[in-house]
């Protein structure tokens, strides 16, 4: 794995950068107990004495991390040969029609080989829910279309171009844009993949950017997750350094607006295609939106793509961004980053929603204590065990900050409102909310 760092850092103000391939066992070893992580060779920093946590559990969280990812690369193609086998047998089974069908075809000469580029091949994640088609009673005035649609296109980016194709165009109706491979620049690997699908009506255009996830077979992918290098920059706030590079921060420069002409033989950048797609599509379509999602990592990228373009005054995209939502998303960020990107998107009222289940690890990390200070932000959509909305800190934050002495009542089922708050829910039953303001201080 290439992570190389000697690159122009001038577009952060402060970073700290992990550099695995330069730090031996006993290097981590010893880390622990001497500190002074600016003279480790495999540790670049500038950051002032606050940014730059020197405390034992700090210390741990990096060894952890380079330990990690150390090892991760070392089993990188056994995980990814024993990935391929895993998916080749799954497909096995469903495309003959169970284990026992298996051996009546192979007797009969009608045995199908499963091929990993064709339309029916699914993915490790994708055998775990096989559903494909958007759901009939969610039609697109529904105030929850875009959430559903949203959810569908996360799940569905797990699979290859050809089933994607086919699932866009044939099941959902709309216009299949393209499937892209996205290079990494520090992993020297085209380890981003995101959809881009075209929802056609009479009414309005509307572009879904769906970002893969975490493979579960995928070390590369692993690495980006516990890459807990950050990058700090001027007016926004320290990001996670991992998924700033899968989405395409470029080595030497880091997030210039425009990058001129490239070499049509090297994969592009997730960032930059996507933004240059849809550059051109809203430009040619007044009634043109877009929206952006994923799930896990893929969520990262979302909600960090939305911010690269406040970054970047991207203010066509920014006015045509109907919503951000997000599955077991990550957090991205530090308190600053949040408070930056939660202003801009309420400039331009672009919705962000995270949808959280209550057994996922996955959106409590990296940890938001005083080690790493990550937070999260926007509307948090939480589902306990049943699968049942519960009401999120944010919504009763809002409902608290805007109200006095008052009953709030909603009815869960589709899409209500809380004191003049959207959110999605699932079930059907109604709750009476008392809240005093005067006794929550």
């Amino acid at each position: 794995m290439a992570t190389d760092c000697n690159c122009n850092k001038g577009f952060a103000d402060s970073y700290m950068l992990l550099k695995p391939e330069d730090a031996s066992f006993f290097d981590l070893f010893r880390v622990l107990f001497k500190g002074n992580l600016s003279q480790r060779n495999f540790v670049e920093s500038h950051a002032d004495d606050d940014a730059l946590d020197e405390s034992l559990g700090h210390r741990w969280l990096i060894v952890i991390s380079i330990l990690a990812q150390k090892l991760l690369q070392l089993v990188a193609k056994p995980l990814s040969l024993f990935g391929s086998c895993v998916e080749f047998l799954l497909n096995l089974v469903a495309l003959n029609g169970g284990v026992f069908s298996i051996v009546l075809n192979f007797l009969g000469g009608k045995l199908v080989l499963p091929n990993p580029e064709s339309e029916n091949y699914l993915s490790f994640i994708g055998n775990l829910d096989i559903r494909a088609k958007l759901e009939d009673a969610v039609q697109r005035e529904d105030s929850k279309y875009y959430p559903a649609l949203s959810m569908m296109a996360s799940k569905a980016c797990y699979n290859n171009a050809a089933y994607l194709k086919t699932t866009v165009e044939d099941y959902w109706k709309m216009e299949f844009v393209g499937f892209y491979n996205c290079l990494n620049e520090y992993q020297g690997k085209t380890t981003t993949q995101v959809l881009i699908a075209l929802d056609k009506h009479e009414d309005r255009h509307t572009y879904v950017v769906a970002f893969r996830g975490t493979e579960a077979f995928d070390a590369d992918a692993w690495c980006t997750d516990l890459d807990i290098s950050w990058y700090g920059i001027p007016g926004v706030g320290r990001m996670h350094g991992g998924f700033m590079k899968a989405l395409g921060l470029k080595q030497n420069v880091g997030w210039p607006k425009e990058i001129g002409e490239q070499d049509e033989n090297l994969p592009p950048l997730a960032y930059y295609v996507i933004r240059d797609i849809l550059r051109k599509g809203l430009s040619e379509n007044d009634k043109a939106n877009f929206i952006v999602t994923g799930h896990s990592l893929g969520g990262a990228l979302a909600i960090l793509f939305g911010t690269i373009l406040c970054l970047h005054d991207e203010t066509l995209l920014l006015e045509r961004l109907e919503g951000i939502y997000t599955f077991g998303q990550p957090r991205v960020g530090d308190e600053a980053y949040a408070n930056y990107t939660r202003q801009k998107f309420k400039e331009h009222y672009i919705r962000y929603c995270r949808f959280v289940y209550c057994n996922d690890l996955v959106p409590r990390l990296p940890y938001d204590d005083k080690e790493m200070m990550f937070k999260h932000f926007g509307t948090c959509l939480f589902f306990n065990r049943r699968y049942e909305l519960e009401v999120s800190v944010e919504i009763l934050s809002k409902v608290l900050n805007h109200s006095s002495n008052k009953i709030f009542y909603y009815i869960v089922g589709d899409l209500y409102l809380i004191n003049g708050t959207k959110f999605l829910v699932k079930h059907k039953y109604k709750i009476i909310i008392i809240i005093n303001k005067d006794n929550t201080k």
